[in-house]
């Protein structure tokens, strides 16, 4: 198979990278050059957003192509008109925030989505990821374009920072303010095993929408901190803390504690979403100690500090907040 990778050289787009050369996949890399590409992939290099920027594309031929842009959906339009005659299947890597907000636990592929141009310049993450979704449908049709709608990503090479946050916090050891309940569910998928489903499905074919997430209920956020612990903090000590108390300190959830979210509304968005269909098709979900054991090793491996995208805010709680918050 051969693949053309709209990206490959950080977080996702290295995982399927990485996975479609493990397979034995003939893997070309477009990229701005701006990081290594993994080895054994070709790489070319141009900028999407630039005039003339995709000029390292214009011959070439491909089975399928992945893209993973996440700004103004004129970009994959251009990308995909350019490819469509090319490329035998378009998949771009969508997000669980093109359902409109609200969401409802337990909902599916066939909920509500919000507004989107394939044309558009940026606007905001949800509305362009939508945008996407439509562009590469415009040029590649229905038939022939994936869209893997995924939920909160977590790995190796995370430039988020979520997962990496944690795992530093707990190192540091001492009291850790541990947002409860301790049985309260999240829902993640590894970035590998998102890229394994990727090129599975894009081998076998399928097309239309999927949400690619752990299934509702395998995993809470006592199991992640605790697997957190095991790996990075021996001398850290979990302060499981009552949702009312953490946000009554004003500590903001998502943000200033990655990966969790109160009970309520935002939390059965986010973390209760229905990936039956993307299952029956494949998806798998390692366990958790295994996601937070590679991340810690891969974080160790470049020094702790992991990469952080530009365009997405630091995230974290600052010390000295959360001691107020542990009354400390």
């Amino acid at each position: 198979m051969r693949l053309l990778m709209l990206g490959g050289t950080e977080f996702v787009g290295r995982a399927v990278t990485e996975a479609a050369l493990a397979r034995g996949w003939e893997v070309t890399v477009f990229h701005r050059g701006h990081h290594a590409a993994p080895e054994g992939a070709t790489a070319v290099h141009g900028d999407r957003t630039a005039e003339g920027g995709l000029a390292g594309l214009a011959e070439g031929e491909w089975d399928v192509v992945v893209d993973t842009w996440s700004a103004a959906p004129r970009v994959v339009r251009e990308s995909a008109r350019l490819l469509a005659g090319r490329a035998g299947r378009y998949v771009y890597v969508s997000s669980g925030s093109v359902y409109s907000y609200p969401g409802e636990a337990g909902s599916d592929e066939n909920f509500r989505l919000v507004d989107g141009d394939p044309d558009a310049e940026a606007v905001n993450y949800e509305v362009d990821k939508r945008g996407g979704e439509l562009a590469a449908l415009a040029e590649f049709g229905a038939e022939r374009t994936l869209l893997a709608r995924a939920g909160l990503i977590l790995g190796p090479y995370e430039n988020i920072g979520r997962l990496p946050w944690w795992l530093n916090r707990v190192a540091r050891g001492g009291p850790v303010l541990a947002p409860g309940p301790r049985d309260l569910e999240i829902q993640y998928v590894d970035v590998r095993d998102l890229a394994e489903w990727i090129l599975h499905a894009a081998s076998a074919g399928l097309h239309g929408p999927y949400n690619l997430v752990s299934p509702m209920g395998r995993f809470t956020m006592g199991e992640l901190l605790d697997a957190c612990v095991d790996v990075a903090g021996p001398d850290a000590s979990l302060r499981w803390t009552a949702p009312e108390t953490v946000l009554a300190a004003g500590i903001e959830p998502w943000t200033e504690l990655p990966v969790w979210l109160a009970p309520g509304e935002l939390h059965d968005t986010i973390h209760r979403t229905s990936s039956h269909k993307a299952i029956d098709a494949g998806l798998g979900a390692r366990p958790v100690a295994d996601t937070v054991r590679d991340t810690w090793e891969w974080l160790r491996s470049i020094g702790g500090a992991a990469p952080q995208r530009p365009d997405r805010p630091v995230i974290g709680l600052a010390p000295e907040k959360e001691a107020k918050a542990l009354g400390l």
